[in-house]
């Protein structure tokens, strides 16, 4: 069962602000809740420019989507991918590649019930209700499993997702069974917010969250890094979001704030 057009399971605690909800208000959609809102209008206040940070990482999704399909990948596997808005992993795939195939992986109700929708007749794409930091039941869920094929390569989406994984969860050992399941040939496009540049505008970031579904931790440069141990990094390696592959159509204004790279599998 689901309240408001479908798009709010019941499960739902609509008082709880969620990241997946707050990100898809930040991108001006319209999938989000009072308590949402309240936390990123406190995330806005301290840092003005959040929704060009949003957008900037968002528009490196799609550059990575499409240096992979470049690459000959036609199937991706989108980690903690959160509320589908414009411009989503399969509309660029697909848009490019009819036969792409997608499988969005999220623990977010509204997220999952929302990708439901919109998937609906694309025989091509699918989500799964999944937690992303149990990589051996995200593997061997019949829902991936049944729309990508591990004998071929496969492009790994984990987009916006690791700075909400705390390092008691060994975000490192999470990353290194992902990669270890991938065949030869594949990619993985990751990118993390980080308080490099900001650090006290977004220690109040971190406040503001603190209390939500989805807690903050962000990581310097040096810490982001050893995510992509194990991945051979495509140039120009692990950058701030304008400065990769800028040709593929990046906004040169975009604010810093987002590391982001792509590692290929040897």
């Amino acid at each position: 069962m689901a309240r408001s057009g479908g798009w709010i399971p019941d499960s739902v605690d609509v008082n709880v602000p969620a990241a997946a909800r707050v990100y898809d208000y930040l991108l001006g959609g319209g999938h989000n809740l009072d308590a949402d809102r309240a936390v990123a209008a406190k995330v806005l206040q301290a840092l003005p420019d959040g929704r060009q940070v949003a957008a900037s990482n968002r528009a490196f999704m799609r550059r990575a989507v499409l240096y992979m399909l470049e690459q000959g990948i036609t199937q991706f596997l989108d980690l903690g991918s959160g509320i589908p808005t414009v411009g989503n992993v399969h509309e660029v795939a697909q848009q490019a590649n009819p036969e792409a195939r997608v499988v969005y992986v999220d623990y977010d109700e509204v997220a999952v019930a929302h990708s439901q929708l919109l998937l609906q007749g694309n025989s091509l794409a699918t989500v799964v209700e999944a937690d992303l930091c149990r990589p051996e039941k995200v593997l061997n869920d019949p829902g991936v499993l049944g729309v990508l094929d591990f004998d071929r390569p496969i492009g790994l989406l984990m987009v916006a997702v690791f700075h909400f994984v705390g390092e008691d969860r060994k975000p490192r050992e999470i990353v290194a069974k992902y990669r270890q399941a991938l065949p030869p040939g594949s990619m993985m496009a990751l990118s993390h917010l980080t308080a490099d540049h900001k650090p006290a505008e977004m220690a109040v970031v971190v406040e503001a969250m603190k209390n939500s579904r989805d807690p903050m931790y962000f990581r310097s440069h040096a810490e982001v890094v050893p995510l992509f141990e194990g991945f051979d990094l495509v140039e120009p390696g692990v950058v701030g979001a304008p400065s990769w592959h800028p040709e593929l159509g990046a906004q040169q204004s975009s604010p810093e704030g987002v590391y982001v790279g792509l590692g290929r599998v040897r």
